[in-house]
């Protein structure tokens, strides 16, 4: 389980620097990726050392690009980081509120297709935590987003960030999943170790627009008929859904700071919770911002002998 201590209610980065290298998912291209230690308040921050000029992208909901299966962000010179969701939801489950992630191409390494290499080179290199107190979004009013059969809403919750999930599909293997985590309470083991998934009978749809040039069985479970195709099977009863709730994780991070709040989704999706985002800051009435201190906070938070991914 990834636990941590009361001292996480300030702000942490990284003891040192990892590296991590892999493919593109979408371009097909080898990537490197560098993650390095930062300072308070500086928040998460990609740079394209590939590029000299202008090559600093931030991680903001207002900069999404495309939120086509996949999260690209790009700045106001048209450069852009791809497939940015899973090292996101990383981030956000470990409660890493500052760091600047280097990377010599356009697109995140897909690594094993979930978030699980991310999340375990991370904590061998441990957290520096500083005396700065980490700040919150608290949602004040319900929001929600129609698109047809898909929904997404949040509303106000207690302490911690739940996210009610549920995906429907034609395939009788995958059919329908739900889950439901809170960050606060629950181990998110499932929710790293849950890797992208396809179809089968979709594969050469999405190579013949120029995406996936990078999947294969090594980082994607593939779906066929009643089957995975993959040897390695499923790595636990309900990684469909958990996998879009690690998607989901690290597109709300893309607020820029933790969420305190309830997310009920169906057949939800980046641009849904893009969408949502947007529609939660186009009103300052529907959220506050605050520092999280130990002498404000209630006295069931404090109660508690351990803290887990918010803080």
């Amino acid at each position: 389980m990834y636990l941590l201590s009361m001292s996480a209610l300030n702000q942490k980065t990284l003891k040192e620097k990892v590296i991590f290298e892999g493919i593109g998912l979408h371009t097909g291209q080898k990537v490197s990726m560098s993650i390095l230690p930062s300072k308070p308040n500086t928040g998460i921050i990609f740079k394209r050392v590939d590029l000299k000029n202008n090559n600093i992208v931030l991680p903001n909901v207002y900069n999404v690009s495309n939120a086509t299966l996949c999260t690209t962000i790009t700045n106001d010179y048209g450069v852009s980081v791809s497939t940015i969701e899973h090292i996101m939801g990383a981030l956000y489950g470990l409660g890493v509120d500052n760091l600047l992630i280097e990377i010599n191409s356009q697109e995140i390494p897909i690594m094993d297709g979930s978030a699980s290499i991310f999340v375990d080179k991370i904590l061998e290199v441990g957290f520096d935590i500083s005396e700065v107190p980490i700040k919150l979004i608290k949602i004040n009013n319900k929001i929600e987003v129609i698109d047809g059969s898909k929904y997404i809403s949040i509303e106000k919750s207690n302490v911690s960030l739940d996210i009610d999930f549920e995906i429907k599909f034609n395939n009788s293997f995958i059919g329908n999943q739900k889950n439901k985590i809170n960050m606060f309470e629950n181990d998110l083991s499932d929710i790293y170790n849950s890797r992208t998934f396809c179809l089968y009978e979709d594969i050469e749809n999405l190579r013949n627009i120029g995406l996936a040039k990078g999947g294969s069985l090594k980082n994607a479970i593939v779906v066929k008929g009643n089957q995975v195709l993959n040897d390695e099977k499923l790595r636990n009863k309900l990684e469909f859904v958990n996998h879009k709730i690690l998607d989901c994780m690290g597109d709300l991070y893309l607020a820029g700071y933790k969420i305190i709040g309830s997310i009920k989704c169906s057949q939800g999706g980046h641009n849904l919770t893009n969408q949502l985002l947007r529609k939660v800051f186009d009103n300052k009435n529907n959220y506050s911002m605050f520092e999280i201190k130990e002498k404000s906070l209630p006295h069931t938070f404090i109660d508690k002998s351990i803290l887990k991914s918010i803080a």
